[in-house]
């Protein structure tokens, strides 16, 4: 049962690596969003290709496009957290159960 246990433990911070990484660009994204960018740089071309999608069901799951603030980065960022602390942490505590 401990090579399930390692497994499980892997996968958990291989999550945890992705979600955070995520977060952070979520993070760029919404900076950026303060400024005007060149929208011909790599950079924020990348940066609107990996979270749009993520920011445009967000948006269209809760229409709120009259207050002027753009709410979609911060439910992400509240959502990654949230698969931080039970996602990964309930896949920590099952693979140490295992070993």
């Amino acid at each position: 049962m401990f090579v399930i246990g390692n497994l499980l433990n892997a996968i958990a911070q291989v999550i945890d690596i992705f979600l955070t990484v995520y977060m952070y660009i979520v993070i760029a994204r919404a900076i950026l969003s303060w400024v005007s960018p060149d929208p011909y740089n790599q950079i924020v071309q990348f940066l609107y290709k990996i979270t749009e999608p993520v920011f445009y069901y967000i948006r269209r799951a809760l229409p709120i496009g009259g207050i002027g603030i753009d709410i979609a980065p911060i439910i992400v960022i509240v959502g990654i957290i949230f698969l931080k602390s039970f996602l990964v942490q309930t896949l920590h505590q099952f693979a140490v159960k295992l070993l």
